[in-house]
Formats: C-alpha cells, structure tokens, sequence
C-alpha cells in the first residue's frame, strides 16, 4: 500500500512499495491475455491494411475515372501518411504517459477511424493527402499506446515472442487488403470512382467495431502505480487474478517488489537526462533499428504496386494477388521464429534478422536489376526477404519499448517512432517512387542497395551495444526513474 514517508517534490504525491510487477509477470497465459492480444493488435492490422490499400488501389487512383493521381502524388500520399504518423505519435505519445494507455488508445483509434472514413469521401488530391495524413497521425499515435500497454500486461517469459506477433498481425491486415483490393476494384461489380471509396471504408467499420472489444481492457497498473493510484492497480488486478483462476488456472507466489516515487508527472529536464545521458547508448541502439527497418520497409512495400506495374506489366486490379503472398511471408516469420526471441536471446536474434533481410535484398536486388526475375518469382523473392525482415521490424518496436523506464515509455516509442521514421520512412516512398519513374532497373537497385546497407549497420549496433531482455521484467531492464535503491523486483 502507498504511504507518504518521505518529503516529496512538488510534483510527487508518494512513495510505494509494492509487488504488481510480479504478479502480472507470473501470471499464465490465459483468455484474459487473448482478450488483451486481440484488443490491442488490432492496431498493427488496421495499419497494414491502410498501407496495403494504398499501394495496391495506386493503379486506379491515377485513373481519370477516379482520382486522377500521378506517380509523384502517390508517392507523396503515401509520404503524408508516414508524415501523419510520426506528428501523432509525438502528440500522443507524451499524453500516454501523463494520461494513462487506456485514454489514448480510444481517442488515437477515433481519430483514425474518422480520418479514414474522411478518406473514402476525398474529391482531389489535396482533400486526400489531407486524410491520409490524419489517419497517419491516429495510428502514430496508437504505437505508444498500444505498445506501453502490451509490454506492461504480458508476462516477462514470453513478451518478446507476443510482441512479434502483435506486430505481425499487420499482415493481417495487409492480406485483408489485398482481397478487398481485388474485390473492389474489379470493374464487372464495382464503378472505377466508387470501389476504391468502398475499399477504405473497410478500415473505418473495423475500428469502429474494435472500440467495442477495448471496452474490456483495463488500464496499466503499472501506469497506475507511478501516478499514486496503488488502490486502482490493486483492484485492476485483482479482477483480473480473479478472471484467470475461474479459467482453471493457479497462480504462483510472486517473487520480489519494487519501491518508487509515484508523480503527477515526470519533468522534461529528467526526460532528457533520462533517454541522453543515463541510457545515451540504448537511445542510439533504438535511433538505428528504427530507422534503418522504416527505410527498409517502406522503401519496397509502399511502391510495391508501381514495380510490378512498371516493370512486369502487371494490371492495377492484379495486385492484390501478388500481395497475399508477400503478406504471408511477412506474418509467418515472426510466428514461427518469434520465440527464439525469448530462447536464444534479443542480441543474436535481432542481430541475425536485420543481416539476413540486408544480404537477401541485396542478392534479389542484383537479380531484379539483371533481369533475371519474372513478376511471380520477383514476388516470391520478396516474400522470403521478409519472412526475415518482418521479424527484424518488430524486434525494433520490441526494443524500444521495453529498454527505458516506465515512466518515460511511452514518450520513448514515440520518439523513436518518429526520428526512425523521419530518418529512414517518410521521404522513402517519394524517393523510390522517383528512381521507379526512371524505368532504370540499375537505378532502383542503387536505392535497394542503400536499405540493405542499413540493415547490416543496425545489426552491427545490436552485437555491439544491444540489451539483453529477454525473460526479463520491465523494472529490471530499466529500473523507474524514482526507483529507491535496494528494492527491486526479481527477476
């Protein structure tokens, strides 16, 4: 229970000791972490199904029936959104940790199911671009949210391999929009100006329907914890002890407490202490993984559509059918590699990923540049880069949610986020959009070589400067930044 013991600063209200920690972190895995899966994944799927109707709707937008888009302007679509993201996520991000997870996943899905729907409605370019960068914002905004959440609800033993599935579901998505694409914009059923509305409706309906499933999801006790609500928490998890012990299941004794201040709020000057000075190499570790898997990624799959149209002919109501494979690959690989992530390690993992995603991009690069490549095998190319990279990806949103302090993290997924996106996603898109308007095989690779690169360099920065956080608590990897000495929970 919380007791006021010591003089506080202005801006703290106690100290507390107590033993929340570990009894989330022993608890097992029962339908209450599924409701918490499912409730809370569905961030990644909405995103992967934007993105993935945005790429695969790319043909008929430059339509005259429809939109009437150039080249440079789906590009620049596609750049305002991952723009949007990087806004929201900032925006939102600081409010997670002052307001609580819970707030800010409604109001970051509200407003992305609004813009989204705003989308389907747009008339020009201008009036488009404007939505998709909205819609980017609400799902920015989710990733600090959404990713604090999980991480403090998960059980240590397995947060790494849940995580990379979470994040997985993106493909999900992904796959979700490339059938919708097919179904859309197949001219016998649909109007050229109306199946691509219809098709971004999709994700407006899904998460209006998701708010209904969030009702259900409690919020952080930890986040309680550092904001003086110990008799929340409590209750919080009580109930949800109570839920898995009516599902079958005992619980184990929890081993070790934790004592630290709770605040109203962590001042700006303790943050960039915090994330500059204490943890300046885990800051620089989760600059690079972010980055160099934003570029990666959005590099190749937000002008997927326009390589397989440009150089392989491929008609615009055809690419979803490329797409559902890629998308597999992309969910299978965390799902079935995923666990070594909690076995092996964080380290060796996360290093092996980022390598081998670089070395196959480069060796497919050098095919599709020599020509050796037909529009079937450039895809299934793509699909085994992935099953590698999608593993890669989620082990950066894994690292830097899990490496700095409860009461920064959620500000530190938005700010790594944001920077990784900024440095390596949002001129991604424009820029390869541009080396395809060349039609030089040779140029677009010089730009694949550029993303493979960076994946190599950030799997050097893991070997050299990564955290080993596997099976570990959260207070353990990153103490609170009020933590007293001498009581900290056990591993």
């Amino acid at each position: 229970m919380p007791a006021v013991s010591e003089s506080m600063s202005p801006v703290t209200s106690s100290w507390i000791e107590t033993d929340i920690p570990a009894r989330l972190d022993r608890l097992p895995w029962s339908r209450w972490h599924w409701l918490i899966v499912t409730g809370l994944g569905i961030t990644w799927l909405l995103d992967g199904l934007e993105v993935t109707l945005a790429g695969s709707l790319a043909g008929m937008l430059q339509s005259p029936q429809s939109l009437a888009l150039s080249e440079a302007q789906i590009g620049a679509s596609a750049t305002a959104y991952l723009a949007g993201a990087v806004v929201g996520a900032l925006l939102f991000g600081h409010a997670t940790d002052r307001l609580g997870r819970r707030k800010l996943f409604f109001l970051t899905l509200s407003l992305y199911l609004t813009a989204t729907g705003l989308t389907a409605l747009s008339w020009n370019f201008a009036s488009f671009v404007t939505f998709r960068a909205l819609t980017g914002a609400g799902i920015g905004g989710e990733y600090a949210a959404i990713n604090s959440a999980i991480d403090e609800l998960i059980p240590a033993r397995v947060r790494g391999h849940v995580d990379l599935i979470i994040n997985a579901t993106f493909w999900i998505g992904a796959a979700a929009g490339s059938i919708a694409s097919i179904v859309f914009l197949n001219g016998r059923w649909f109007a050229a100006n109306v199946g691509w509305r219809l098709a971004f409706g999709i994700g407006a309906a899904l998460g209006l329907a998701i708010l209904f499933v969030r009702r259900h999801i409690p919020e952080s006790p930890r986040w309680l914890l550092t904001h003086g609500r110990a008799a929340e928490a409590e209750d919080v998890l009580r109930q949800v002890e109570s839920e898995v012990t009516a599902g079958g299941y005992s619980l184990e004794p929890a081993e070790g407490r934790v004592r630290f201040a709770a605040r109203s709020h962590t001042p700006w000057p303790e943050i960039w202490h915090a994330m500059a000075h204490d943890h300046r190499s885990r800051s620089i570790l989760g600059l690079i993984l972010m980055a160099a898997q934003a570029f990666f990624y959005n590099a190749i799959f937000f002008t997927y559509g326009l390589v397989l149209m440009r150089y392989y002919g491929t008609p615009a109501g055809n690419i979803g059918y490329y797409l559902l494979p890629f998308a597999l690959g992309n969910f299978l690989g965390p799902l079935v590699i995923g666990r070594f992530f909690d076995t092996f390690g964080r380290k060796p993992m996360i290093a092996a990923t980022y390598a081998g995603a670089g070395i196959l991009l480069l060796i497919t690069g050098w095919m599709f540049a020599q020509g050796m490549l037909s529009a079937t095998t450039q895809t299934m190319a793509w699909s085994a880069i992935f099953f590698v990279a999608s593993a890669a990806a989620s082990s950066a949103y894994l690292t830097v949610s899990e490496i700095f302090p409860l009461e920064i993290r959620g500000l530190a997924i938005a700010f790594f986020f944001a920077a990784g996106t900024l440095v390596g996603g949002v001129g991604a898109p424009a820029l390869f959009a541009k080396l395809i308007a060349t039609g030089s095989r040779e140029v677009l690779f010089e730009g694949y070589s550029s993303a493979a690169a960076l994946m190599i360099v950030a799997a050097i920065a893991e070997l050299l400067i990564g955290v080993a956080a596997e099976r570990q608590p959260l207070e353990s990897i990153a103490a609170p930044l009020t933590q007293k000495p001498g009581i900290v929970t056990s591993r």
